[in-house]
């Protein structure tokens, strides 16, 4: 098992940054795949952004090209999700999450979850 600890959410104008990290901790060695997720209310969990931990490819869905960034530390065995150009539509619980098998990233299947860290982007 991996336990996740995400970090760095908050309130935000919109037009504005955040980042937000997770941190993995346990049977790391086996990670294949880390992802970000979010949900709102009464809404299905949406994949956000997604890296590999051995060669570090990245997948974006298409909402959060171009502003959105994740990027991996194998040392630290974290991973960053930096947010730019944050919108109201933005806002939502993000959830880390990491995958043992090869599996497309943004499959929802995951492994392990974090708690979630919430996020308000205010207009």
């Amino acid at each position: 098992q991996v336990q996740l600890v995400e970090s760095g959410g908050g309130l935000v104008q919109a037009g504005g940054s955040l980042r937000l990290s997770c941190a993995a901790s346990g049977r790391t060695v086996s990670m294949y795949g880390t992802a970000w997720f979010r949900q709102v209310p009464g809404k299905e969990r949406d994949f956000v952004a997604g890296i590999t931990w051995n060669l570090g490819w990245t997948y974006y869905a298409d909402s959060v090209k171009g502003r959105f960034t994740v990027t991996r530390d194998t040392a630290n065995k974290t991973v960053a999700l930096q947010m730019n150009s944050l919108k109201p539509e933005d806002t939502a619980v993000y959830y880390c999450a990491v995958r043992f098998d090869s599996g497309h990233l943004n499959r929802p299947d995951y492994d392990s979850w974090g708690q979630g860290t919430l996020v308000t982007v205010s207009s």
